[in-house]
Formats: structure tokens, sequence, C-alpha cells
């Protein structure tokens, strides 16, 4: 009777254990991957044409519409007549390393992922990689074949299919010239499909990051680019988005006002083979405080390429191009050094002009002996040539110098992020420090390269010299740019300027000191004089001394793009609660303090004082639950954490 029963049990077990074992085989040939808890998914599909295309969803609602995938070579078409060649099995990889820069220092994603091999009408293969995690989506192009001969791209196919109810966050990609393309114009609120307007310069199309609230605003997704090791020119979208359908394009021809760049008829991608492309990125949010937080830039790029990351330290300076932009005098650098020591900065910043001031290595002298570390200004061009870049770092290295701001990159095109690539690792093999400044976003590279601090690529606190417009729009994008440029890499925003400019700030002061804590950046170069840092409160001072420079941990409590932002931040035993207002209203909000204070009997909130544009009001109180408080238009505030009410 056992064996008879055991016998049934198994015959009847047998069509459901053909239909899994069918299932699984199933999934594995299938154009498609899903993450690990089965809520994002990316989808290949090809068409009666043999043309490619895809889309995403989660919880199966469409984030990205069918969009066109495929690529058309000087010599290779890979744009239709497509089949499949081959479907790789389904991988599943983890992701677990710390960033020496970040809102959350330790990450630890899982991924799954698979390869699929296209052939053309001639042949040749083309390998898509598609994965999926729990942040998002991403995909890349292949060519597998070995080959001494150059293949070029002419045109790149894919798109971005955002369905025309969306509304997105979007900054123009500006025209070549002096100084642009920089990713220095506003992030404009559009609708998906919108032609280009708002834009500062003349542009050519839209710049990566693109942040849109799809699904009946319901939901948020981010369009990025990662992994771009040089062998790619940096990518940004075509302006003709109409439908909702945004190309990605390639770097002009004329981005070489700044560089040493040969004129050439086309820049076209190319490359040897085997060639790997980078990641078109695809960030999904059910709140927008998820792409605030999220990683998968660099989930996606590569490991750390430095063994020895223990002499990369992040940190704040003080320098003095904000408030004395035409003094260049050895005083005026000892004595923001001066500044830098008396509160605590690891860094200070010798900025344009520094080389004729440090007569006999005096000003770097002077800052190495008071135990600050010496950072200095470089331009461009200097670090293009591969030996005058080596040697430049080596005599730096042999100075003294701990870091160098290269500025007036002003360049998309291929040359420029290879060049970019050995620019980290050159400067490494010297225990040099990056910011890069007049350049391209960043791509992720702070992982592979953590000596790389900061990057520009941002309209900061420069533009209350040149930009009437930027008083007014500096409140609003200071709650967009943490969910679009700072999810690429790391800002260097230059915060906290109080002394009014040719555009006069209309933020409160306890706005500006917010943005130090609000974005995140390696070294936190902080503008103005002094004269200010000399007149603020002793809790301010306090404030900037104990500032961290990266954090351990960020949650989002209100994450509002172009409205309002309030982060909670902690480093070691430090915590604080910060937030901005990105309206001329104001606005108020409810918070829980006794959630994120566990451990400290009271709080300390540092406000807008009587004088809203200079002053700051400072009080100390007991936590407590339920927080009503009004945050004021363009206004912002820092709770402290406590355990006295000192």
């Amino acid at each position: 009777m056992k064996n008879k029963f055991i016998n049934r049990a198994l015959i009847l077990l047998l069509p459901g254990a053909l239909l899994l074992f069918t299932n699984c085989n199933a999934q594995d040939k299938a154009l498609y991957i899903k993450s690990k808890d089965d809520l994002n998914k990316i989808t290949l599909s090809l068409n009666a044409n043999g043309e490619l295309s895809y889309n995403v969803t989660h919880k199966d609602k469409t984030f990205i519409l069918d969009s066109p995938l495929g690529l058309n070579c000087e010599n290779e078409d890979f744009t239709k007549g497509l089949s499949v060649a081959n479907v790789s099995q389904i991988t599943e990889k983890r992701e677990k390393y710390e960033l020496k820069v970040a809102n959350n220092k330790s990450i630890d994603h899982v991924f799954k992922s698979k390869s699929i091999t296209f052939k053309n009408n001639k042949g040749q293969l083309l390998i898509v990689d598609i994965i999926a995690g729990n942040e998002g989506v991403a995909f890349r192009y292949r060519f597998p074949n070995e080959g001494n001969s150059i293949l070029k791209i002419k045109e790149e196919l894919t798109a971005f299919h955002i369905a025309q109810n969306a509304k997105g966050w979007m900054q123009p990609y500006n025209k070549a010239g002096d100084y642009t393309p920089g990713y220095e114009d506003f992030y404009v609120n559009v609708n998906s499909g919108d032609p280009i307007r708002g834009e500062r310069n003349p542009s050519v199309g839209w710049c990566m990051p693109a942040l849109f609230n799809v699904n009946d605003n319901k939901n948020w997704v981010l369009i990025a680019e990662s992994g771009n090791e040089g062998t790619y020119p940096g990518c940004h979208l075509a302006p003709d988005s109409k439908g909702g359908i945004y190309k990605v394009a390639f770097a002009k021809k004329d981005e070489k006002f700044t560089l040493p760049l040969p004129d050439k008829e086309n820049v076209y991608p190319e490359s040897s083979l085997p060639w790997v492309m980078p990641w078109r990125v695809i960030i999904i949010g059910e709140q927008a405080g998820d792409i605030l937080l999220s990683t998968l830039i660099t989930d996606l790029a590569p490991a750390s390429k430095i063994e020895d990351t223990s002499w990369i330290e992040p940190g704040k300076a003080a320098w003095s191009w904000w408030s004395h932009p035409d003094d260049h005098s050895p005083e005026i650098y000892n004595e923001f050094t001066d500044v830098s020591a008396a509160f605590g900065f690891k860094y200070t910043l010798f900025d344009a002009g520094w080389e004729k001031a440090n007569k006999d290595g005096n000003i770097i002298n002077i800052a190495t002996a008071k135990g600050i570390k010496p950072l200095v200004w470089g331009y461009s061009s200097e670090y293009f040539d591969t030996k005058k870049r080596k040697d430049r770092f080596k005599q730096l290295a042999g100075m003294g110098v701990k870091g160098v701001k290269i500025d007036f990159w002003c360049s998309d095109r291929q040359e420029v992020m290879a060049t970019l690539q050995s620019v980290f690792e050159d400067a490494a093999k010297e225990h040099l420090l990056i910011n890069l400044h007049g350049t391209t976003i960043p791509r992720g590279w702070h992982r592979t390269w953590p000596n790389f601090m900061t990057a520009e690529a941002i309209l900061g606190t420069e533009s209350y010299f040149y930009e009437p417009r930027f008083p007014e729009e500096a409140a609003q994008q200071n709650t967009v740019l943490p969910f679009t440029r700072n999810v690429a890499g790391p800002a260097d925003y230059t915060p906290f300027a109080l002394t009014m400019r040719k555009y006069p700030r209309l933020n409160t002061a306890a706005h500006e000191l917010s943005m130090a804590m609000i974005y995140t950046s390696g070294i936190i170069h902080f503008a103005d004089s002094k004269e200010i840092f000399d007149s603020l409160p002793a809790e301010v001072k306090n404030l900037l001394k104990d500032m961290p420079a990266t954090w351990d941990k960020t949650e989002y409590l209100v994450a509002e793009p172009g409205k309002a932002l309030i982060l909670s931040r902690k480093k070691d035993a430090l915590s604080y609660i910060v937030g901005i207002n990105g309206t001329n209203k104001e606005l108020p909000v409810k918070l829980d303090l006794a959630k994120y204070g566990k451990g400290f009997s009271h709080f300390r909130i540092i406000k807008e004082g009587q004088d809203a544009l200079m002053g700051f009001d400072i009080k100390t109180y007991p936590i407590t639950s339920g927080w009503n408080y009004n945050l004021a238009p363009k206004g912002g505030f820092i709770i402290q954490f406590i355990n006295d009410k000192k």
C-alpha cells in the first residue's frame, strides 16, 4: 500500500513538475528579466521587421512605454532585420560595497540579469545585457567579436518613451561655447514631449539625468547613464521629443573650445572589438524620495580600482574665490587657511591665480604647517596630455598638495570621457583627490575611483554673480537637484553664500546653511568671507565644525521635487534633520522627532532669525513625537539632536 501511494503521488505531481520545469525554461529563454522581488521588469521585443524595442514596468504598471533600441554602424546595421541568436541563463549578482561619499555608506543589492544575442541579416552579432534590481532596471549594448578593425556607430536608436500625461524636470543641454556644455542650467518643469524652453544658453537637447512623474503623478522615474569608462561619448537626449519619445544623442563635434581636441568631420562613437558600452539606467520610485536615495548608478559602475583607499578622506574646505574673486594675494589665501583651521576643516582650496601667490611654496607650506591639506585649481588643458598630466600630478604631490580642482572641460566627446578616467587613475597613483568643474555629470565614477570627491556640473552659488534669474529660481532648484544631478554623483554646489552679490539672494540664511547638508559632496567648499564666518552665532559655528561631508544613513521625511525636501542624516553618533522650502509660501510640516531622536534628550533647531536673509534663531526643546513647524518661504531649518540643553 505504501509503495502504491508513493507511486500515485508521483504520478499526480508529475504534470505540475513538468509545468514547473517548462516555465523555468521558458523564463530563461524569454526576452525579459524581473528583479528578485518581482516588482521591476524590463522586456525586449522584436517586431515582424526585426526591429528591437523594450518597455519597463513596476508592479505591472508601465513606466517606460514601448521604446526603440538598436545601433546603426558605419558598415553594419542593427536597427532592423534582427533575430534572436541566443538567450543566456538568468544570473544573480550581488553588489555589496561601501562608498566614500554617499547618502548611505553601505550598499548591498541583488540583481538578476541575462544577455540576449541578436543577429543581423549579415550574421553579425550584437548582445543586449538587461538587468533588474529593487531600484530599477538597466540595459547596455555589447559587441562580442574580436578584431583589429575599428567599429563606428553613426546612430543609436535608443529612446525612452514617456507617457504624454507625465510631467518632468529636465535640464537643457547647452550648445558648445566658451563655457558650455557644462550642465549648468536650470531644471525646467515640463510636460512629456514639450520642446526645449527656459534655457540659459542656446541648447541642442536635454541632459541626463531626467526626472519624470508618471502614472497620473503617482510614481517617479529617472533616466540616467552609468559605467562610461571612456569607450563612448557622454550622451544626452535629443531635442525632438514629440510624443514623449526621448532619443539618446551623442556629444557634438564642436565641443572643443577649452581643450586641444582635433577637428573632425564627425565624432561618432568608435572602438576596436570587443566593445562594452555604457548602461542606460531607469531608476524607479513609488515615491520621489526613492529616486533621491537610489544607488543604482553606482551599483552598475565598475568596482573600486584603488586597492588601498585609507588615504582618501572626505572633508570640508574654505576657499576665497566666491568672496574675493579678484584677490590672488598670499594674504587672502592664508586668511582662508586660517578659516579652515578655526573651524576644523581638513582642507583649504587655493583657486585660480594661486601659483603667483605660492612663491617659494609659501601658501602651501603655511597650510601644511597648520595641519590643513591644500587643494589647488588647474585648467583642463594642462591635464589633457598624458605625459604633462602625470608630470604635473607628481610635481603637485611633491609640493604637498592633496587634491586638484580641474576646470573648464566643457565637452562630452569620447576623447574627454576617456581622459577623465586617466585623470582619476593618474591622480590616485600620487594620492591626489579630484574635483571636476566646468564638466560633464558623473556616471557612478566615485565608486570606481573613490579619489573622485566631487564635481560641479550644477548651477551653484556662483550664479549670484552671473544669472539674473537665479535668486528667484534657486530655492526651487535646490529641491529638484537632489533628485536629479546629485543622484548621478557628488555635487560641488559651494553652499552657504550669505553676502549679497550682483543678483541679490532671496533664500533665507537658514536655507543657505541647510544646503551644506542637503547636497552630497565629498568635499564641501563653503562660500563667503572670513567676516561672515566670524559673525556667526556660536551654535552655527559649532554646527559647521561638526558637520560631516558624507553620511552613514539618510532617510527622507518629505520629498517633493520643486516644493520641499526634509532629510534625516546620520554619521557615527551625530544625528540631524534638515529641511528646505522651494516655494514662496509658508509650508506646514509635522514630524515624529521621537523616531529620529532615539538616544537623545533634546533637539536644537537653527532657523530664520528676525532678519531672515542674514540672521538665525536658535532654540532647544525636549524631543516630542508630534512636532509641528511652518517652513518659511524659501526657508530652511536644521535640527541637531543633543543630550544637553546647551
